[in-house]
């Protein structure tokens, strides 16, 4: 262990001894030093592998990871405060309400694809809900409708041991606030998804759709769901949209019926050629789709960002007051980029982040002050947004057997409004990105507050 900072308790260990009668923001500073100074082993690799061999074929499925995706996990958890946790499930839940509302629908769905104007009862699986941590505590950057991760984060947490006296503190602080069997939580938010569309019916066959699934770097995760429908007794396929065929029998994989498409395309309004059948199943019906083009209009496009953080124009779309307040201090002040104030924002530059309203990941977005006048440019003729930047909080580790600060953002998977589960994800450079030696996915520990206990 080491000693985060001088003004800081001499070890986490003192920090989390307080923590009983902890109150306010000591539980935050109780995680910042945890962050800092618990730079300790918790995966538990061979426990990960027990938790990965549930099935004969899962052999494949562990030399994949290892062989081609070594920093999928971390190598240790992160720490975040109670109170912090809190903060993300109720801005998510305000956002929820403000979703529903008839304002808001009309507002976002004016400027979504025709698609998106297709309802449905479906909600939508694995939104995920992601945040910067900051001095004003967790900040929204962006909502996305196909969040990847869920599965193997769920996983991840089961094979994590104390590696020092620190964190079991910390564990056994946690202990009786367990989510219970997320991929219990996980099928059963899929069968939800199918009886809001389908009632009593039952469901037998799932297409879990990606484009060249076999080349995705999440495509272990495509495997595990694909056993985890198996277990269940509902048969999975792996499959690029191009595969499928819609007739007057419905959607079909070679063939075979598929009642329910776990949707996992960046071809958020199904307009490519090679989504087809699928935007032809969706907007007839004849497939359970999730999640699909309504969601990402009403949650996930960027441009949405920009009425979340104008509490004026919350106002106006019939938003509650205490639901105003709780998103406008959660999510960063955030702009449509347009050419008339080209000159304004390239003079603030260096205090936004810029994003494609369309995009997804880090593709083609870039933080101010790292802009050539060349891509600036490119910005301003294309279509985006400008986010107040709020830097990722840090995570040191031991990597090699040196301290290494890695960047942090945090995912919180929703179903419905409610938190499933929080993850950390762990990287260096500008954005997420897996490639990071000793980064990847850490499950998140959260410190508790004083008598709350965790959230």
């Amino acid at each position: 262990m080491t000693d985060p900072n001088t003004s800081a308790p001499s070890s986490p260990s003192e920090l989390i001894a307080r923590l009983a009668s902890a109150a306010g923001h000591d539980c935050v500073d109780a995680a910042e030093a945890l962050n800092a100074g618990c730079q300790c082993v918790s995966l538990d690799r061979q426990a990960l592998v027990a938790a990965l061999a549930r099935d004969p074929r899962d052999g494949a499925l562990q030399a994949m990871i290892a062989e081609s995706r070594p920093h999928l996990f971390a190598e240790s958890m992160a720490f975040v405060s109670a109170a912090h946790v809190r903060q993300m499930a109720d801005l998510i839940a305000a956002i929820h309400r403000v979703v529903a509302l008839p304002g808001w629908q009309d507002a976002v769905l004016a400027y979504a694809p025709e698609s998106a104007r297709h309802a449905t009862r479906a909600a939508g699986v694995f939104l995920g809900y992601d945040f910067h941590l900051s001095d004003a505590g967790p900040q929204l950057i962006e909502i996305n409708t196909n969040a990847g991760g869920g599965l193997l984060a769920a996983i991840l947490g089961r094979a994590q041991r104390a590696c020092c006296d620190e964190v079991a503190e910390a564990m056994a602080a946690m202990q009786g606030h367990a989510s219970g069997d997320l991929e219990r939580v996980f099928f059963e938010m899929f069968q939800a998804e199918w009886r809001a569309e389908r009632g009593d019916a039952p469901l037998t066959t799932v297409a879990i759709v990606d484009e060249a699934p076999q080349g995705q770097y999440l495509l272990p995760e495509f495997l595990l769901f694909q056993r985890l429908f198996e277990r269940h007794g509902v048969a999975a396929w792996i499959c690029d949209p191009s595969e499928l065929a819609h007739t007057a029998d419905g959607l079909l994989l070679h063939g075979q019926r598929v009642d329910l498409v776990y949707n996992r395309l960046t071809d958020f309004s199904f307009d490519a050629p090679a989504s087809r059948a699928l935007r032809e199943a969706w907007l007839v019906g004849s497939a359970v789709i999730t999640p699909h083009p309504r969601a990402h209009a009403l949650y996930a496009d960027k441009r949405n960002l920009v009425l979340l953080s104008n509490p004026d124009a919350l106002r106006r779309l019939g938003a509650a007051e205490a639901d105003i307040a709780v998103i406008t201090a959660g999510v960063p002040r955030t702009e449509a980029v347009t050419a008339a104030q080209a000159a304004d924002f390239w003079a603030r530059r260096r205090s936004l982040f810029f994003k494609p309203a369309s995009g997804f990941g880090s593709r083609g977005a870039y933080r101010g002050d790292k802009l050539t006048r060349r891509v600036f440019d490119e910005i301003i003729a294309g279509d985006y947004i400008a986010q107040a930047l709020v830097p990722p909080s840090e995570r040191r580790l031991s990597v090699g057997g040196e301290a290494v600060a890695l960047k942090m953002d945090l995912r919180n998977y929703v179903y419905r409004g409610e938190v499933q589960l929080v993850t950390a994800r762990l990287y260096r450079g500008q954005t997420t990105n897996f490639r990071t030696p000793g980064g990847g996915f850490a499950p998140v520990l959260a410190v508790p507050c004083g008598h709350e206990g965790a959230a």
